[in-house]
């Protein structure tokens, strides 16, 4: 961090407006609710599991993406309160004067979900909160992967996932990682820049270490 002068986030975290934002674009098209998408039975589980575990209803999500509502669960899902590494990052870059940026707009990220049909999104949810032990465990393998900096093997259990990608790797990963290339080109040009993007971004032949070296970049580990 300290050798370089600024850092780019998939997201500019340190925006003012981010809340406003993300409140704009967290909201299903087309006047879709979440008690479309699944039966009467399923959405009281999903509520009384809410109450249960994230301490409010459902009724105040009505109208937002289900894939959002995989956020307030990971505390459940960890069992122990999350740590945000952009947060940290924003933090450091403050105290050393750095500016933050974003590799794609807010607005990009939040009409993936649009792509993705909002009935899947909710079995993805529901899959999650009736599989919670199965949950636990895979997240502590992604983690003891994330730590040994096996990026591959992260890469490839992140596609087997039963509570990720369901079929949607092309939108979710493969598409951004190929259309962030000619930005990150352009930002580290202009001046030494500490990128961070989501671990599962990085590795397989279409993550974005394999695409910049495809480019010419020189990538090579941290000692």
């Amino acid at each position: 961090m300290s050798r370089t002068q600024q850092v780019a986030l998939e997201m500019d975290m340190d925006d003012p407006g981010m809340m406003a934002g993300m409140m704009k674009t967290m909201n299903m098209a087309a006047g879709n609710e979440l008690k479309k998408l699944v039966t009467e039975q399923e959405y009281q589980r999903l509520d009384r599991f809410f109450k249960d575990s994230v301490h409010v209803g459902l009724a105040m999500f009505e109208r937002a993406k289900p894939f959002v509502l995989m956020g307030p669960l990971f505390n459940t899902v960890l069992d122990c309160q999350p740590q945000s590494y952009e947060m940290a990052l924003v933090e450091l870059a403050g105290k050393q004067k750095s500016e933050v940026i974003g590799i794609e707009t807010l607005e990009e990220q939040m009409a993936i979900f649009d792509t993705i049909p909002y009935k899947d999104q909710a079995k993805m949810l529901l899959n999650l909160i009736d599989s919670l032990p199965s949950a636990r465990k895979e997240f502590k393998s992604l983690i003891a992967l994330y730590k040994a900096q096996n990026i591959n093997e992260l890469y490839g259990m992140t596609l087997k996932s039963e509570f990720g990608m369901e079929g949607n790797e092309e939108v979710m990963l493969f598409a951004r990682n190929q259309k962030w290339i000619p930005r990150i080109r352009r930002i580290a040009s202009a001046k030494p820049t500490f990128f961070a993007v989501g671990a599962a971004h990085l590795g397989g032949e279409k993550g974005v270490i394999a695409l910049l070296r495809k480019e010419g970049f020189t990538v090579s580990a941290v000692k």
